[in-house]
């Protein structure tokens, strides 16, 4: 990793945890003041490492300086005296010299700090979008993206929640089992949005973020190891992340170039995450739960098995499985996918039209693909659609060389990613 790269990609894994430390460490239920403290030990980086260099231990480093900019709030803010001290119960107040960011304290603390942002205080809908912002680093583009809705929609909606913890005096701890049971489904969603980010990134131009689908998981150990979190549901999300994983290395090429899950060197799959996707599927089967993680995960333990008798007409049932239980456009797109797979093309390209969105640009690069031995012209037309609505630059460069397959002799291949 580049060095103008690194503060971005630390921004990312540790802005949130020094946020949640702080939070958890100091009962603060002005959680503003905890994002204030570590913005300020970013801007701190941002302005010496370009001169002074990239310390040796860059984590190490942002961490100290955030205890020490703890410290001097603490004792010099006069904000301190008039609006946060008097929320810090005596009997729980610890020193700032006692504060670690050790692996512990921050585990503990995110997941204090998940459960308290997932608050019903707020709907199900701003929870996660606080989740998103303040325990995931999400930007507000970021968290619209993942909503399919405005900027403007979003910052207000985070306004709104942020305003409504404030009033109800935010805590960062654990809740009692009875809350963490009833919030947990908020907890996953918000966990499911961030791979996804990261798995099929729309703001950046790197098509892959692996910063994020690793924070996911990240995150969802943690919930693993906690008998109250462990459920077959949070077993079911975290295969079907392993499975996910398992194929990162294999997707881009040396030039940077999406490769399709058909041309995929299967040698570059993570054996190891695959096994452990198995594993944690098991785990999920063990009840007789069935949620749309566990039928996503067993749709992605088909994909890392390249060779099996009636493998596509397993998928297509999944699908409609999966779209009985809990439907949404991108699994019905998947669908169609599958559909192609087991029916043909021809049979695809109807059921896809008829979903008619039109405004996605999946949905147009599905129909590129369906029409590429049906009619060059129509996939074409599809493709350039498809082009003008992604904000993915390696989309983007995937997409135009599909169109210059298909204005050449040679014959395009195509298949899920």
């Amino acid at each position: 990793m580049q060095q103008h790269e690194i503060t971005p990609h630390l921004f990312r894994t540790e802005y949130s945890k020094i946020v949640a430390v702080l939070c958890k460490k100091f009962d603060l239920r002005d959680i503003e003041i905890a994002e204030d403290i570590a913005a300020d030990t970013f801007l701190k980086a941002s302005e010496s490492w370009p001169i002074k260099g990239m310390p040796e231990n860059p984590t190490a480093w942002l961490y100290t300086v955030a205890k020490n900019k703890a410290k001097d709030y603490f004792k010099h803010i006069a904000v301190f005296e008039s609006k946060v001290k008097q929320h810090i119960a005596t009997d729980e107040q610890e020193s700032v010299n006692d504060l670690e960011f050790d692996s512990k304290d921050i585990a503990d603390s995110q997941l204090a700090m998940i459960f308290a942002v997932c608050n019903p205080v707020n709907s199900a809908e701003a929870q996660v979008c606080l989740a998103l912002q303040i325990l995931c680093g999400f930007s507000i583009q970021e968290i619209a993206n993942a909503f399919v809705a405005k900027t403007e929609t979003i910052k207000k909606r985070l306004l709104r929640a942020r305003e409504v913890l404030r009033k109800d005096r935010l805590h960062v701890k654990v809740p009692p089992a009875a809350e963490i049971t009833s919030r947990l489904s908020t907890v996953l969603t918000t966990l499911y949005l961030l791979f996804n980010e990261g798995y099929f990134s729309k703001t950046a131009d790197l098509f892959i973020r692996k910063d994020l689908c690793s924070e996911a998981m990240r995150l969802l150990l943690v919930l693993t190891e906690n008998p109250l979190t462990n459920t077959s549901q949070t077993n079911a999300l975290l295969a079907l992340m392993c499975f996910q994983s398992s194929r990162i290395g294999s997707r881009i090429d040396d030039n940077h170039e999406v490769v399709l899950l058909e041309n995929q060197d299967k040698n570059l799959w993570d054996q190891s995450l695959i096994e452990k996707g198995n594993f944690y599927l098991i785990n999920a089967f063990e009840s007789n739960d069935v949620s749309k993680y566990h039928l996503e995960a067993a749709i992605a333990y088909w994909h890392t098995t390249p060779v099996a008798e009636n493998k596509w007409q397993n998928i297509l049932q999944l699908y409609d499985n999966l779209l009985t239980i809990a439907y949404s456009p991108m699994a019905a797109l998947n669908r169609v996918f599958a559909l192609a797979k087991v029916q043909g093309n021809e049979c695809a390209i109807t059921e896809a039209e008829h979903l008619n969105l039109t405004n996605n640009h999946q949905y147009h690069s599905l129909l590129g693909y369906l029409y590429t031995s049906v009619d060059a012209q129509h996939a074409i037309s599809h493709y350039q659609l498809a082009i003008q609505l992604s904000a993915s630059k390696t989309e983007k460069q995937m997409l135009q060389l599909k169109i210059a397959q298909l204005l050449s002799p040679a014959e395009t291949r195509g298949n899920v990613l």
